[in-house]
């Protein structure tokens, strides 16, 4: 017997949506019924996501998470298009800069102001709106944010990282006890590292060096952590199979315990 639907008919937004994390979630949604606005800085990516998938199940919109007024626009032309706005996945993020250890030490506030932008003011934003547009409508709507296992573990270098990924967990307990009365639903999923074209520019290594080295950190011997491995959680989060999940961080990281 195949699998229901577990989206059929939702309005599904996905912030960094064509590539890594956002691109497999955006596959899995729309192979689960839903019709998913891709959002992300690189149009060319985005609209050949688009592409691949089929215009009847997705579309694209140019959005800069950092930039309140895209945030806005993103909602109020997901609910032109669509009516509502069911599902707000806040995956836009990037990792540290390449040019700084970011180890306390040789920390550079200029390199985490522009991270934390993306990172902390931009998950802000898309929450923020989304959730007005889900109360202005009555839709019990789920917000999924994308953490780190960062957020509950100290860290030598990238500190910055790891400081914005503190706050994103803040904002996703704090916003599911301010939305909890309008029926809405806020959580976090915070992988461990998965080789994405993001991390491979960042750490200049293949898929296959970066799965290699962080695999060997895992106390679950089950093969590398995969972008599917983390879109299959945010379905979890996004469907009525976690209707009573809220506030909640959930880690995937396969008992990732990296060397002090």
């Amino acid at each position: 017997m195949d699998n229901p639907k577990k989206l059929d008919g939702k309005i599904a937004i996905i912030t960094g949506g064509a590539s890594g994390i956002g691109e497999a979630t955006s596959r899995l949604f729309v192979q689960h019924g839903a019709r998913v606005v891709i959002a992300d800085i690189q149009e060319e990516k985005g609209r050949l996501v688009v592409e691949s998938i089929g215009s009847g199940h997705c579309t694209f919109i140019k959005c800069d998470v950092t930039d309140e007024q895209q945030v806005q626009s993103l909602i109020q032309s997901t609910v032109e298009i669509y009516g509502r706005v069911d599902i707000m996945f806040s995956n836009a993020g990037i990792v540290s800069t390449h040019e700084y250890e970011q180890d306390i030490l040789g920390f550079n506030l200029d390199a985490l102001d522009n991270l934390f932008a993306i990172n902390v003011r931009g998950s802000v934003a898309c929450v923020k709106h989304a959730a007005k547009a889900m109360v202005e409508f009555g839709v019990k709507g789920k917000i999924i944010c994308t953490g780190s296992v960062t957020a509950t573990m100290g860290v030598t270098k990238q500190i910055d990282y790891a400081m914005s990924k503190h706050a994103v967990l803040g904002l996703v307990k704090c916003a599911s006890k301010g939305l909890g009365k309008y029926g809405i639903r806020v959580n976090c999923v915070s992988p461990a590292a998965v080789a994405t074209p993001m991390l491979e520019k960042s750490m200049k290594m293949s898929v296959e060096e970066i799965e290699k080295m962080f695999e060997s950190f895992n106390c679950l011997k089950n093969g590398a952590l995969k972008a599917f491995h983390v879109a299959d959680v945010v379905l979890f989060l996004a469907s009525d199979d976690s209707q009573f999940v809220t506030g909640h961080n959930l880690v995937v990281d396969g008992g990732f315990h990296p060397p002090v």
